[in-house]
């Protein structure tokens, strides 16, 4: 279920084009913000949570995740070069869960890494504070990169999309309305980060099995729908 040319391919778009500064410049910007931080607070377990909640966890993840999970196939659907690809035998199901592991391995690294530096720079992991952010970066790279894939195969608007959402849903609605926080990503990562921590440095407004279980309905159900909807794009490059 994995095809290294297309994993090539993907990586190439990635990390070969104008979006890989935004891939680069956040996690820089985050340890530029901890170092200062450190600096003039010194450690302070209450200011590191709320730099890796508030930017790492909050900001940086999702935007990262919109920047890799849609990149993976939006540009060659928009450009048409999907169907060059589509044309050669390679199952579509591995296509699509190629390109998945290529955003989920792409927004690990330039999210999980900077955000276990910076929670070292920022307490020295004091309340496991880098670790449990860490752990919460990982399990929402894969939930942010199955979910912007596709988009990027429903809409030629996958970015401007995936940004409302990650900004303006989790960022707005899921601060001001208590409902709509069991539909975030957000939420689901911090129940876990929530449990590396003992429930006493980070909290979340989702239960652990709950979060647990719509992570993986919503990786699944978003992967799946993507590979459906790879074949009716195949259907009409053929026809």
């Amino acid at each position: 279920m994995y095809d290294p040319t297309v994993a090539r391919l993907t990586y190439r778009a990635l990390l070969g084009r104008r979006r890989a500064l935004i891939l680069f410049v956040l996690p820089a910007l985050l340890l530029v913000i901890a170092a200062a931080v450190r600096l003039l607070t010194g450690a302070d377990d209450s200011t590191a949570e709320a730099v890796l909640g508030g930017f790492s966890l909050a900001v940086m993840v999702p935007i990262i995740g919109v920047v890799a999970g849609t990149g993976a196939i939006a540009p060659e659907i928009d450009d048409g070069s999907v169907v060059y690809l589509l044309a050669k035998p390679i199952k579509r199901p591995t296509i699509i869960l190629t390109k998945l592991f290529v955003a989920i391995g792409v927004t690990m690294a330039f999210s999980a890494i900077p955000t276990l530096l910076a929670g070292f720079i920022l307490n020295g992991n004091g309340g496991q504070l880098a670790v449990a952010y860490t752990v919460a970066a990982l399990v929402a790279s894969i939930a942010y990169a199955a979910l912007f894939l596709l988009l990027g195969t429903v809409t030629r608007h996958a970015v401007v999309f995936g940004l409302v959402y990650a900004l303006i849903w989790e960022g707005l609605f899921a601060s001001l309305i208590s409902g709509a926080r069991t539909l975030s990503v957000q939420q689901w990562a911090l129940a876990v980060a929530e449990k590396v921590t003992g429930g006493e440095a980070v909290t979340s407004d989702v239960a652990l099995p709950t979060a647990v279980i719509l992570l993986l309905a919503a990786t699944v159900l978003a992967t799946w729908y993507a590979g459906q909807k790879l074949r009716s794009l195949t259907v009409a490059g053929e026809e």
